[in-house]
């Protein structure tokens, strides 16, 4: 059914010119001129200007289409604007003999100038008939329509997954780069400080006897570092809060400048003032103050120095496991270890399991296949996320490797709610999602061809409350291949 702005021509082509231009469809290449005139007489000649809408979405299919001159976008709606195929001059599309088309897939729409050929689906036979040649001709466009509409379909379900893998990195990235941007800081401005207060420090003109004593307190302060204060319980917040306020007064009272930020950093410390009155055996209290301030900002140095190591190490290992998980730098079979490539999958899409307790179940000293390690991470991708979303990203997630004969054998568990006894056979359809409207349904289809490319087998096992997917691949390299 196409749309009541796409008619034909006030004045219609002649159709020998119209046989003509058909000798451009690249399907139709060599078609003998009295079959192109059977088709130039028995079709409907249409033209539409750009922007011009052909045909909706779900709307009855009837046409076969042949493109003369210029060019249709067929986008889905459901999914956001996205181009699901794209016919121009000289292909032969809509509905075709032999094919289950139905209806449009999407909405239809002229990029430019439009002149087209209509042959309705009640004229195949006919058709046909007249043009043997055209049930060849027309498979090959069939298998070459679905090769281009697949890849087209994987495509964008390739960039939803690296927009998902994106944004869980992002999220990871974030908290360690944001720790060590601000440690940095800190330790910038501790540094500064330090090296103005130095002249404070010189002023001081310690005698030997003083320095080695300040050092052998300082080292008993920073003993404590192993018992680092935690706030656990109330009663650790009230105890630290009373400490640092007691440090501050006994500052204030000897008039040490910015008392409550040394009194702060020594709290961190668990120094109490008992600490500070042995100070008063050996320093005035002008030099407790100096040698308190240059003390705390040593403890703000270390602890900024600390938290920038933890946290570059953090990023580190997140490359690492990105790394791990595209395959990076390597050959595209390898010897896979598949309990390391689940890990990492694991650890990409960690962001989406703050409320998933998961379980790790991998038998010891398995061996490594070979395989399509980058491929593999997209079969465990769809499966963990499909779990995931089974769970509303919250509860219990299984993940079990082990050998079972000459097979390696994959589990991936879930709590959620199950997949219904109908639906378990249509779930590796490709474009089949029972998910929300945008998902194109061709994650599971994409792990099933993954694993039986590997000569494997997938499969699925579910009622509700436990739903477990099945991966087993292959141990015998020659097996494989």
């Amino acid at each position: 059914m196409l749309s009541p702005a796409v008619v034909s021509p006030a004045e219609p082509t002649p159709v020998e010119e119209i046989a003509a231009a058909i000798e451009n469809i690249g399907a139709l290449h060599d078609l003998p001129l009295e079959d192109r005139l059977w088709l130039a007489r028995h079709g409907q000649e249409f033209k539409a200007n750009p922007g011009e809408i052909l045909f909706e979405e779900g709307a009855p299919a009837e046409h076969m289409v042949l493109i003369l001159k210029g060019e249709i976008h067929v986008r889905r709606q459901h999914t956001g604007p996205m181009t699901l195929f794209v016919g121009r001059t000289g292909q032969m599309t809509g509905v075709l003999p032999f094919s289950r088309m139905k209806g449009y897939g999407g909405q239809g729409f002229a990029v430019s100038p439009l002149w087209a050929l209509l042959i309705h689906r009640s004229l195949f036979p006919e058709m046909l008939a007249a043009i043997p040649s055209m049930k060849q001709r027309v498979v090959s466009a069939l298998l070459d329509r679905v090769r281009e509409v697949t890849r087209m379909e994987q495509q964008a379900e390739k960039l939803t997954a690296l927009g998902q893998l994106a944004g869980n990195l992002a999220h990871e990235l974030n908290n360690p780069a944001s720790a060590a941007q601000r440690a940095a800081a800190s330790l910038v401005t501790a540094l500064r400080a330090n090296r103005a207060g130095r002249r404070k420090l010189l002023s001081l003109r310690p005698t030997e006897e003083q320095v080695l004593k300040i050092e052998a307190w300082e080292n008993k302060i920073l003993c404590r570092s192993g018992e680092s204060f935690e706030i656990h319980e109330e009663g650790d917040a009230l105890g630290f809060i009373s400490r640092e306020e007691s440090l501050r007064a006994w500052l204030n009272a000897i008039g040490c400048e910015d008392a409550w930020e040394v009194a702060a950093q020594l709290a961190e410390q668990r120094v109490t003032t008992a600490d500070l009155e042995e100070l008063r055996g050996f320093l005035d209290d002008n030099a407790i103050c100096v040698s308190l301030q240059y003390f705390t900002r040593y403890l703000r140095s270390s602890r900024a120095a600390e938290t920038i190591v933890n946290s570059t190490a953090r990023i580190f290992d997140l490359i690492v496991a990105v790394k791990d998980y595209s395959n990076m730098d390597r050959s595209p079979i390898l010897e896979v270890d598949v309990p390391a490539g689940l890990d990492a999958t694991l650890q990409m899409l960690s962001s989406r399991m703050k409320r998933v307790e998961v379980e790790r179940d991998y038998e010891p000293g398995l061996p490594r296949i070979n395989a399509y390690g980058g491929e593999l991470n997209q079969v465990w991708t769809a499966l963990i996320e499909n779990a995931l979303d089974a769970l509303g990203e919250k509860g219990h997630l299984r993940v079990a490797c082990r050998l079972e004969g000459d097979m390696l054998l994959v589990e991936i568990w879930d709590a959620g709610p199950g997949i219904p006894p109908e639906l378990q056979e249509r779930i590796f359809e490709p474009f089949f999602t029972t998910k929300t409207p945008g998902r194109l349904g061709l994650g599971l289809d994409n792990a099933m061809r993954i694993v039986r490319k590997h000569r494997g087998h997938l499969s699925v096992k579910s009622e509700p409350g436990s739903t477990c997917f099945r991966v087993r691949l292959p141990l015998d390299q020659l097996q494989a291949y």
